[in-house]
């Protein structure tokens, strides 16, 4: 009788301990799943805001050996966004209605101007200007570490999408 008993309680704890397992693999398991992160993440930092002071703006860039003057028409409208990018992650081929200035914080981010298709390497502590205005372009992560940048965007519109999709390009 003493050796029934036992194994009565080997099998109730091995019942038990089946269970038990089912039951982590089944709740705790997928709640350790992460979904992986997007591609290409952006995190407005600030709402679209209005200079309340009368603002004229004017860039003049160096841009592959040449001047370009970019005239912003109504600088006023702001709003900064903080992208992080996935290694291998490729914004599309996109412009913008006026400037942006970004300012990469980690990370490296290849930007890439449609009129030459070359490749312009950036990295974090370094800054550039995309004039915006129809001018074309992308930019890939080529690193191995997810790149973080803050863009900031002027003559944003009030709302709706701060990239305008174009063409591929290269």
């Amino acid at each position: 009788m003493i050796g029934r008993s036992r194994r009565k309680k080997r099998a109730v704890l091995g019942a038990l301990l089946l269970m038990l397992a089912a039951a982590f693999a089944f709740n705790v398991i997928p709640a350790l799943a992460v979904d992986p992160p997007p591609p290409i993440a952006a995190e407005p930092l600030t709402p679209r805001s209005v200079f309340t002071d009368e603002i004229d703006m004017k860039l003049k860039l160096k841009l592959h050996g040449r001047t370009v003057v970019v005239h912003v028409d109504d600088p006023s409208r702001t709003v900064d966004v903080k992208y992080t990018v996935q290694p291998g992650a490729q914004f599309p081929w996109h412009s913008h209605r006026g400037p942006v200035i970004v300012n990469l914080i980690s990370g490296s981010l290849n930007y890439i101007p449609a009129d030459t298709c070359h490749e312009m390497p950036y990295s974090a502590g370094q800054s550039f200007v995309d004039p915006g205005h129809g001018h074309v372009h992308s930019a890939i992560n080529r690193g191995t570490e997810p790149t973080v940048f803050i863009a900031t965007f002027f003559e944003a519109p009030e709302e709706g999408p701060l990239l305008i999709p174009a063409d591929p390009a290269c």
